[in-house]
């Protein structure tokens, strides 16, 4: 052994000489101390190939202190790593030539950090000698070498993986480094690499009570750019770990955004706290899920027969009012204090010769959206002086035909979620001889109902009937209110009644299309193959004269909807879909590709999607509306992705055709729904004095579907202007009248977001009825401003009070301040950083615009839920102290 080191010492040594020289400049720079060192340095690299093992140790030894000492912190790199840089082929050398022993162990942790900031690219020196150094501790080198090797050990495995070799040294390090920056506040660091190696379970052994919040929340959000299946096993790993730690409400909200119904009856079975429980309803009942709680879940009888109550909405109403006589708002509006034409000059009030029966059509609609929910208004709900059928009969007759059918449902609209009053109201409809009135009777039983379920079932009791008349305007309001009643709930005697219709060959078209999208919405993504099967048929059956009739385009978005956000579940069905008449065929593809991957923000299908949209084609072709509707669908999932949508779309208005343009403006009323962003106010401005009249119609209704709810006084002078400046074209002044209704909906309270509890999950039904509305939009003059206008009201499946209500453990309503402010993104900050921004302290009950948070302004009270949105129970706080 001895000749060895020497021959590899005498190498170095000529080596040296000419850098001296190069060196003497720069050693005059170098202050005394690092001169010292430096010499230091080079004295020990001599010494470590010394043939006597014993000034061999002490040398790496030294050198070992000296690298620790100086990698405690890495804003630049430490002095001993940068003197030793010109040594590490040298060292390199002599390692390869010593025998095993401790020493070369040693040497090989000092190999090891020296990789650091010397290695070649894509050499992963720093992991080779680690793996063939001593089993220290391998924090004591300072955090930047741990994060250098976590880096190269995805690599590694990554090439590992390819060359299935084994791969059990490389997990024993990772546990170490998952160890470490867990420790050391790093928990997305510790995700990242394990989501490298493809092993999240080993995050549950190392997770702990103070971290285990900032990982599962970096868990949930990276989630969201995940390709599947790798974003449903990140979040199963955060559902884990909150169960572990016994954080229910949050592993509920999962259980929900991955849609496993399983996890969500294990959270009430695992939980035993009543009052928790409750709060799980409140969570469910938001979110529109159909449930039935048993036994197991909750014992008592009493006290499940309340919860599942809460579950079926049935308190929704009453919450509404006192938030309404919270804000003092319960006051009817009419149609004229929405549209307030004394501010605007002479010639709008002039315009009072169009078509009247057009105007009170749209009066009828504002008046419906403005006071929903309220109760009482002043075209409808008059109390009648004389015993004739009162002022209401007579608003009613003002409309014209199906103009009747949207008036007599505006009556439920107003007296939305009160089921009773509501019913009780609308009876008197069911004895007028009147099909139109009969047939908005029966869509008011629907929309009455609407998100609330009751064990009478008194929707399906008074419409089952109705279904099978003669008259098809009776029979679209009540296979629509069918829909709209018993939207998400998948119920089997729905089915049964209206399955058969879609394959009957007597049944006129327009029934057919909307028995479609009926079942499309009771069936909501739930992938059922019958009805699949009545959908596909009945599109197969269709000549090609009906195929080019505007309501074709619901039957495949009635099938689409049953994918909705399902995925990859759709692709049979759009295999089957290929067989379709061309007409129909690639239109029938966009919808179904829309809806499966709609709120998943998978990027490569905006891709293909905006693909579609870039062909220049022949005229006649119709399957590119939905296909920029579908870029919408998918892309609202994220702020980012949706910030890109909105570009795109810009992109699409300079260079598409026409039939693109008309539906840009409508794919935007979907992005920003209920959330009017300036720049895409300005831009639908712009549009709503397109020359294509097409355009400006869905711009206008795109404008009132991003104030949705807000009073936004911007886009509400626009819409003014707009009314003054289309007072001679009915049409285009019905869609201003409409967009009006939507800006004030619920005089503000109310919102169309299909998203809640911080943007985190998606309701399949709000999202289905805000779909199904805009794809009738793609043709408005035949749908809307036709005589099917009544599909406006699908958007009542979206309305949703946009309250922060807190109550107590009574569910009586509790009053506390709280601090409403601009959520902040803290998703892997350390530290409690502050969630919210430039906030104001309220009262509650309170409103929540859109990308609003709320937290508590009080320590005396505990919210059971950590998103403070909708309902939440508050609980004492135990150990709270009042002020001296």
């Amino acid at each position: 052994m001895a000749p060895d080191p020497n021959a590899s010492g005498s190498g170095t040594v000529p080596s040296k000489e000419p850098k001296r020289k190069k060196d003497d400049k720069k050693e005059e720079d170098l202050s005394d101390e690092d001169l010292a060192l430096k010499q230091q340095l080079e004295l020990y690299v001599e010494r470590v190939q010394d043939p006597d093992p014993g000034l061999q140790k002490v040398a790496l030894e030294s050198m070992r202190q000296e690298i620790r000492t100086s990698t405690s912190s890495m804003t630049s790199v430490p002095k001993p790593l940068k003197f030793l840089r010109p040594h590490y082929g040298t060292l390199k050398a002599y390692y390869e030539t010593m025998q095993d022993s401790d020493l070369k162990n040693y040497l090989a942790d000092i190999l090891s950090v020296l990789a650091l900031t010397m290695s070649a690219e894509g050499e992963r020196d720093s992991l080779k000698y680690r793996l063939l150094g001593s089993e220290g501790d391998i924090g004591s080198w300072g955090h930047e070498y741990v994060r250098n090797l976590a880096g190269e050990i995805a690599q590694e495995y990554a090439k590992r993986q390819i060359d299935e070799a084994a791969i059990d040294d490389l997990m024993e390090l990772v546990q170490q480094i998952v160890a470490f920056h867990m420790k050391h506040n790093a928990e997305p660091e510790a995700v990242d690499l394990l989501m490298e190696v493809e092993d999240l379970d080993i995050l549950i052994e190392h997770v702990d009570s103070t971290n285990f919040k900032r990982t599962c929340l970096y868990l949930t959000s990276s989630a969201r750019y995940l390709p599947g299946p790798d974003d449903m096993l990140v979040l199963d790993i955060a559902y884990l770990i909150y169960t572990k730690f016994e954080e229910y409400p949050n592993a509920l909200q999962i259980a929900l955004y991955l849609d496993n119904l399983q996890y969500v009856k294990q959270v009430f079975t695992t939980c035993d706290d009543l009052l928790l429980k409750k709060q799980f309803c409140y969570m469910l009942a938001r979110h529109g899920v159909a449930f039935e709680l048993d036994d197991d879940m909750v014992a008592d009888d009493d006290d499940r027969e309340a919860l599942q109550d809460i579950i079926n909405n049935i308190k929704l109403s009453e919450g509404y009012l006192t938030l309404a006589r919270d804000i003092e708002v319960m006051e009817p509006k009419s149609p004229e204090d929405i549209y307030k034409a004394h501010l605007l000059d002479g010639r709008a009030s002039a315009g009072a010769s169009v078509d009247s029966a057009r105007q009170n059509l749209a009066a009828t609609f504002v008046n419906a959206f403005v006071n929903a929910g309220f109760g009482q208004d002043k075209l409808m709900t008059i109390p009648s002086d004389n015993s004739s059928g009162g002022s209401s009969a007579n608003w009613l007759f003002k409309n014209k035909e199906h103009g009747k059918t949207s008036a007599a449902a505006s009556l439920s609209m107003i007296l939305l979620w009160d089921v009773d009053a509501g019913l009780a109201q609308i009876d008197k409809y069911f004895h007028l001889s009147d099909s139109h009135v009969l047939s908005g009777a029966l869509l008011g039983v629907g929309i009455v109902n609407c998100g609330i379920k009751n064990d009478c079932d008194p929707a399906l009791a008074l419409l089952g009937d109705y279904v099978d008349k003669e008259d098809s305007s009776i029979r679209i309001g009540a296979i629509m209110g069918l829909g709209i009643a018993y939207a998400g709930t998948q119920n089997e005697q729905i089915r049964r009644k209206l399955a058969p219709i879609l394959n009957d060959a007597k049944a006129p078209f327009d029934v057919i299309a909307f028995t479609a999208i009926s079942l499309g919405l009771v069936y909501v993504g739930s992938c059922n193959e019958e009805v699949a099967q009545a959908i596909i048929f009945a599109l197969m059956d269709r000549s090609e004269s009906e195929l080019g009739e505007p309501l074709t385009r619901l039957l495949p978005l009635g099938l689409g909807l049953l994918y909705l956000g399902k995925q990859e579940s759709v692709e049979a069905t759009a295999e089957v879909s290929k067989t379709f008449n061309e007409k129909i065929r690639r239109y029938c593809d966009m919808t179904l590709l829309s809806c499966a991957y709609a709120g998943t923000g998978n990027v490569l299908k905006v891709q293909n999607l905006l693909g579609h949209c870039s062909q220049h084609l022949d005229k006649g072709e119709t399957h590119q509306g939905p296909a920029v509707l579908g870029i919408a669908m998918v892309a609202m999932a994220e702020e980012l992705g949706l910030e890109m949508a909105i570009r795109s779309l810009e992109h699409l208005l300079q260079y598409g055709e026409q039939n693109i343009r008309r539906a840009v403006p409508l794919a935007l009323g979907l992005l920003c729904i209920s959330n009017p962003k300036v720049n895409v106010m300005d831009t639908l401005s712009r549009l709503s004095h397109d020359t294509d009249s097409e355009v400006a119609m869905a711009a206008v209704i795109s404008l009132g579907l991003i104030g949705a709810g807000t009073n936004n006084a911007r886009i509400a002078g626009m819409l003014r202007n707009l009314s003054s400046y289309y007072y001679k074209d009915a049409s285009l002044l019905f869609c201003v009248r409409i967009a009006q209704g939507l800006v004030h909906l619920g005089k503000g309270l109310l919102t169309l977001n299909p998203y809640h509890s911080e943007r985190f999950l998606l309701c399949p039904t709000a999202l289905a009825g805000i779909i199904t509305m805009l794809h009738a939009c793609l043709d408005m003059k035949a749908i809307i401003l036709g005589k099917y206008h009544y599909v406006l009201y699908f958007l009542v499946l979206a309305m949703q009070p946009r309250m922060l209500m807190t109550v107590d453990e009574n569910l009586k309503p509790l009053s506390v301040p709280v601090r409403v402010g601009q959520a902040v993104d803290v998703v892997g900050q350390a530290g409690r950083p502050k969630t919210i921004t430039g906030f104001q302290t309220h009262s509650t009950p309170v409103l929540l615009a859109a990308g609003d948070r709320a937290e508590l302004a009080t320590e005396k009270y505990i919210p059971l839920s950590p998103i403070l949105e909708g309902f939440v129970i508050l609980k004492e706080n135990p150990d709270y102290r009042e002020e001296q």
